[in-house]
């Protein structure tokens, strides 16, 4: 659990960050966004003390972050940002080794948790483990990036715009990755981004900031039901509602008792995925199976419009 408890940073007379406090899960994803200058990365980098706070306190799993010396702290906190990082000089293995080799791990474990990560990440060991980060693909380099942040088991990972230099399609199937990885090994992530739709894809919660100050802070469907402010409706896009909340419901709550015809969609897949499909297709409705493939029953274009208008 991390918990900010009236966090401010001035610089000068001018508050940074002003009077901050929320409460993050454990093994939950939580995206703080804003706009440019919001205080976003200034909050986020207090985390681990790469910017010192003027007043307040963070605590990790109940420890005062100021208690634990700055280096330490930051060898158990995960950090990744955008354009990765990666030391140009050293292999894919050993920038993955990095804060492992700091930590004084044997040569078997570090090797163990390298091939671990990269079979994770879907780069072969055998392949990727001794080329340099000039010969990978930007997406490539960016899970690179990530491995390592996630090298030395840390419960916590820091991520800053970490996907904002990928193009659209490998910048999916990075938030896509980050995701199973995240359910995988329970770590408790905190991202900042810019962009509300990989917000809404990826949190569990999501903290809106604006000069500073934390303006809300909520669940991304209360977010759209109830913003506090309208600098928050802007963020969210008011225009946007109805497809924020099909795109962050499942198929599965709104899958009723029938038979249809043509291919069928995962009870997993977003009501946002099945409503596509349903206009592409030109169809009235789709079959719907488990993921496991055993049919469920279907989903309806009427019940979906039904669900995007009454969520209000």
């Amino acid at each position: 659990m991390i918990e900010i408890d009236a966090v401010s940073k001035l610089y000068g007379a001018l508050p940074a960050v002003d009077d901050v406090s929320m409460t993050i899960a454990p093994r939950s994803i939580a995206a703080v966004v804003g706009t440019s200058g919001s205080g976003k990365t200034t909050l986020l980098r207090m985390i681990n003390r790469l910017v010192e706070p003027s007043a307040g306190s963070i605590r990790l799993d109940g420890e005062d972050n100021r208690s634990i010396p700055g280096y330490v702290l930051r060898r158990r906190i995960g950090y990744a940002i955008q354009g990765h990082g990666l030391f140009p000089h050293r292999t894919v293995a050993e920038n993955i080794a990095t804060v492992p080799r700091l930590l004084g791990w044997g040569t078997s474990r570090i090797k163990d948790k390298v091939e671990e990560l990269l079979t994770l990440f879907q780069l072969e060991p055998g392949v990727f483990a001794g080329r340099y980060p000039h010969e990978l693909s930007g997406g490539q380099q960016q899970r690179v990036g990530v491995a390592r942040a996630l090298a030395a088991e840390p419960n916590v990972l820091l991520m800053d715009e970490p996907f904002g230099a990928l193009d659209p399609v490998i910048r999916a199937k990075a938030q896509d990755d980050l995701v199973a990885i995240q359910k995988h090994l329970k770590t408790t992530i905190v991202l900042v981004t810019h962009d509300m739709d990989e917000a809404f894809r990826l949190a569990d919660m999501i903290a809106v900031m604006d000069q500073g100050r934390l303006i809300q802070y909520a669940k991304p469907v209360d977010l759209v039901r109830h913003p506090a402010s309208d600098f928050v409706g802007t963020m969210v896009g008011d225009g946007q509602r109805p497809f924020r909340l099909l795109a962050i419901s499942k198929v599965a709550d709104v899958v009723e008792a029938g038979e249809a015809e043509g291919a069928a969609i995962g009870a997993g897949s977003t009501q946002q995925d099945a409503l596509a499909e349903l206009i592409w297709s030109r169809r009235d409705a789709l079959p719907v199976v488990s993921e496991e493939g055993a049919p469920l029953g279907r989903v309806t274009l009427k019940s979906l419009l039904q669900h995007a208008a009454a969520e209000r």
